[in-house]
């Protein structure tokens, strides 16, 4: 006769168990051997139920598990953003590109790549031999220049004394013609005295003119050697300057970029050496839809982040807004500062153009399932009371559950970071499921585990 095998695990004796392990091992070809019909159906039976205890099976009566496990976060009144996102690159403020104003060879770097520098930083040293020789030449160039002068005021002076001379000749000439002028008419004199006296005379004021000449001639080579000192003087200037310019220096404040010479290479005026970039501040190129013209002005704020990634680099505001619109664009400039130097020029990022904030609900993207072209999220709440009534034959008593997953219909608005705005159907102190939502359906039972994760989250209660 064939009994029913109790599987549980409490009323099963051990010697029960093995003898119908031991009959399901049993080789079939065996059975089949000694048990014919009936006998041998049973035993395959038995195998059967003994597989299935072996398996685990639950009993009929057997309690439901009491939940799905979830996490909660507590729904709280954040800030809602009205932004929107450009691409572009940062530029800096200030800039240099450092050419040689001088030809020649490379003979010293004082830096390299990526060091700070002051204002007036040796950057690099072109070899000042040839610079130094043209020094040289136009410093005795002004030598020889002044003693040209030198000379040329000396003979005026020397000049000038002979036509103090001359002046007194003359004078006396003129007294002695006045004299024999006077003697002759009176008949004292001969005539032929007053022709010697007249010839003298002239032979005086002729010798003046001579020597006046002769000291315009020598003012004007003072003129000339005064006029070749001073540009002898400039040319020594000049070429000063040019030893100078041999050794190149930062002009402002920065950090110095790739150095592209080398010790011995031969540079000219065209040749770029390196840079130096000022980046203490970097700006931003946007260029706004007129349909924002109303909102942007100077001050509004801007976060700048990298070109793949939400995180936030640095946050500035709008500096400049043009007063001309350009294919329904508006140019604008967002600065950033950078006191840390984390910034670049020339680094593609993203720039939020942040327009509005106000208050509102932020919802994780975890939190959100899409059905049919809506949006849901899981509140938790407490289950409705359970009705009251006898439980079936052979079921155990099952205690109600403390939270259910209600799915509850959303609207949302556009995405903030890794959040979703609400723009309805969710309210503030309203606690929602965050994880684990695939495995849920409406109304089914939960197990928050603890802490609740979140922003501003607190350890689940049941509300």
């Amino acid at each position: 006769m064939l009994h029913w095998v109790n599987c549980n695990p409490k009323t099963l004796t051990t010697s029960k168990v093995a003898l119908l392990t031991t009959a399901k091992a049993s080789s079939m070809t065996k059975v089949g051997a000694m048990l014919p019909g009936k006998s041998l159906s049973t035993v395959l039976l038995l195998a059967f139920l003994v597989g299935a205890c072996s398996r685990g099976g639950a009993p009929p009566g057997a309690a439901k598990p009491p939940g799905v496990p979830v996490k909660l976060q507590r729904v709280e009144t954040s800030t809602i953003e009205d932004s929107e996102d450009y691409f572009g690159k940062l530029e800096a403020d200030r800039r240099v590109v450092l050419q040689p104003v001088v030809e020649g060879r490379v003979s010293q770097i004082f830096v390299s790549s990526g060091s700070r520098v002051a204002a007036g930083t040796p950057i690099v040293q072109i070899d000042p031999d040839k610079s130094q020789a043209e020094v040289s030449g136009a410093i005795a160039n002004v030598n020889a220049s002044r003693a040209a002068l030198d000379n040329a005021q000396a003979q005026i002076s020397s000049l000038e004394a002979e036509r103090a001379s001359a002046v007194a000749d003359l004078e006396l000439q003129n007294q002695q013609f006045t004299r024999i002028s006077t003697l002759v008419s009176q008949g004292a004199l001969a005539q032929q005295q007053l022709d010697q006296v007249t010839r003298d005379r002239e032979k005086a004021r002729a010798d003046l003119n001579a020597i006046e000449k002769r000291i315009q001639a020598a003012r004007a080579s003072v003129d000339q050697a005064n006029s070749t000192l001073k540009q002898a003087q400039a040319n020594v200037t000049l070429r000063s300057e040019e030893l100078k310019d041999t050794r190149v220096v930062a002009p402002i404040a920065g950090m110095v970029g790739d150095v592209t010479v080398k010790l011995g290479d031969s540079v000219n005026k065209d040749t770029s050496l390196t840079t130096i970039t000022q980046n203490q501040t970097l700006n931003l190129q946007l260029r706004i839809p007129t349909a924002r013209s109303s909102q942007l002005r100077v001050g509004t704020p801007v976060q700048l982040k990298s070109e793949t990634g939400d995180e936030i680099l640095a946050t500035g505001r709008i500096s400049f807004v043009s007063p001309q619109a350009n294919s329904a664009l508006i140019l604008a400039k967002a600065s950033f500062a950078n006191p840390e130097g984390i910034l670049r020029d020339g680094q593609p990022v993203k720039a939020r153009v942040i327009w509005n904030r106000t208050p509102g609900v932020l919802v994780p993207t975890t939190a959100v399932s899409r059905l049919g072209g809506e949006a849901f999220v899981f509140v938790a709440q407490k289950p409705e009371k359970p009705q009251q009534g006898q439980p079936q034959q052979g079921q155990a008593q099952q205690k109600p559950p403390q939270l259910v997953a209600h799915q509850k219909p959303i609207k949302l608005g556009s995405i903030q970071g890794n959040n979703y705005q609400v723009i309805e159907g969710l309210k503030p102190g309203e606690t929602i499921v965050v994880s684990g939502i695939l495995n849920l359906t409406d109304n089914a039972p939960i197990i928050p585990e603890t802490p609740t994760i979140g922003t501003g989250a607190t350890p689940n209660k049941a509300e």
